[in-house]
């Protein structure tokens, strides 16, 4: 449960009148980095400044992934690769991997729950919620503000920046790809398992496909690699929650999962009917982004809460704007045909279909620690995370890749991208933008 000074972590820099609370500088990750890594070894807690400032940072990495994340939730993944492994180091290739399997099991949007598990290790419950703010919020307020009729976008779909935008996922993507390969599957049986497990997302495109070829990745790799000896896993960060906070988040999960319908029937309100609905389908769906459309679609055209039009203009727009799918809900919220609406429905909505996949988070991350740690698990987790390598490069192809590569030009400026990340180390997010310019300049020289 948060408490009050749980969020006065996050309001505290934007009230300070310091200049060292409000900015960041060019070597505070590094700084950062070290007072993680001496509480973590010795024990002893960090100072309330100390974590006032982590939380600040942590909002700060994750809103510049929210202003600049395009493509999707699997080049979500490859952007928190490149920032928060790649760059900033602040978990390594086999926890990524971990986690990245742990949020393919469970329901609800998998970029953002790795994000918010991110932020869980890295600082606590305020950590998490910093996380979730800062990727969530570009996205959302565009969406909102385009129900409202602020933004005036238009059909956006064939604009140049956005075939850049489509072009840059592409490169993303395979740099994770690339690093993951390296470090995940260094001898020949983890990449036979990665291009088994490619071959069979390829061929059985579903969500539930893809939780199955983890599974079957992880009962591979329980039998190839149990005697195999392993080196300890990463030592567990002081402020990963507790198992009595895991257990109490789950609870509320389903607690809120049974409850909510019979409330809304029994109360008649419009805002908790709205609640209900939205955190069902952030509950029940597997795979995320995409997958929820349908659901969400039953949950408001049919009772006359949004019109199937504005349903799919909304959808149109969604596509254009960076960050997760899933604040496509803050944009159903606001254009709810009665109260609350607007920006009051739009945040009660976006709140909903995002709950559930904070308390899982929350409530899994514990269990999770710990088992990753048992050398049987860490020998399921060996072929999990080659299954995971394999299910990255099965998105490559499909969607990113036919969605974002249709001609030599868009390849050529594909393979600059890649060029910049992997071998010149650009950081993603001037990567994204440089080809966002190059997807302009391609349409504006061919018109």
């Amino acid at each position: 449960m948060l408490l009050p000074r749980d969020f006065l972590c996050l309001l505290a820099p934007c009230l300070s009148s310091t200049t060292d609370d409000i900015t960041v500088p060019s070597d505070f990750a590094e700084e950062t980095g070290r007072m993680d890594n001496n509480a973590l070894t010795t024990g002893q807690p960090q100072t309330r400044s100390a974590s006032r400032r982590g939380c600040w940072e942590i909002f700060l990495v994750a809103l510049r992934l929210g202003l600049t994340s395009f493509g999707g939730p699997v080049a979500h993944l490859g952007f928190f690769h490149s920032e928060y492994v790649v760059r900033r180091k602040w978990l390594d290739e086999a926890a990524y991997a971990d986690l990245v399997a742990l949020c393919q099991f469970l329901p609800g949007p998998a970029s953002s729950q790795i994000g918010i598990g991110i932020g869980l290790t890295r600082g606590g419950l305020p950590g998490g919620l910093a996380a979730w703010l800062g990727f969530t919020l570009p996205s959302a307020l565009a969406m909102i503000a385009f129900a409202c009729g602020v933004a005036a976008l238009g059909d956006v779909s064939h604009a140049g920046w956005l075939r850049g935008l489509k072009v840059a996922a592409v490169a993303v993507v395979a740099q994770a790809v690339w690093a993951m390969a390296v470090k995940l599957c260094p001898d020949r049986t983890r990449v036979t398992l990665a291009l088994l497990a490619a071959i069979c997302v390829l061929a059985w495109p579903s969500s539930l496909g893809q939780v199955l070829v983890i599974a079957l990745g992880g009962a591979a790799g329980w039998f190839l690699f149990r005697r195999m000896e392993t080196p300890p896993v990463s030592a567990t960060l002081a402020c990963t929650p507790s198992r009595a906070m895991g257990v109490a988040h789950l609870a509320a999960f389903f607690a809120l999962l049974a409850a909510l319908p019979a409330a809304a029937a029994f109360f008649k309100s419009q805002a908790l009917a709205y609640f209900d609905v939205f955190y069902r389908c952030g509950s029940l769906v597997f795979g995320g982004g995409h997958v929820v459309l349908p659901l969400l679609q039953t949950g408001v055209v049919p009772p006359g809460w949004v019109s199937n039009d504005t349903f799919l203009a909304g959808y149109g727009a969604a596509q254009a704007v960076p960050g997760p799918l899933f604040t496509f809900a803050a944009y159903l919220g606001a254009a709810m045909q009665s109260a609350p609406n607007g920006w009051a429905g739009g945040f009660l909505c976006l709140a909903a279909v995002f709950l559930p996949s904070w308390l899982l988070m929350v409530g899994a991350m514990p269990f999770w620690d710990a088992f990753r740690k048992k050398p049987a698990a860490q020998a399921a987790l060996k072929g999990t995370n080659a299954a995971v390598v394999g299910l990255l490069l099965a998105a490559l192809y499909h969607p990113v890749w036919t969605s974002g590569i249709h001609d030599a030009r868009e390849f050529i400026l594909g393979l600059a991208a890649f060029g910049l990340l992997v071998f010149w180390e650009r950081p993603a997010w001037l990567v994204v933008l440089l080809a966002a310019a190059g997807g302009w300049l391609m349409l504006t020289s061919a018109s």
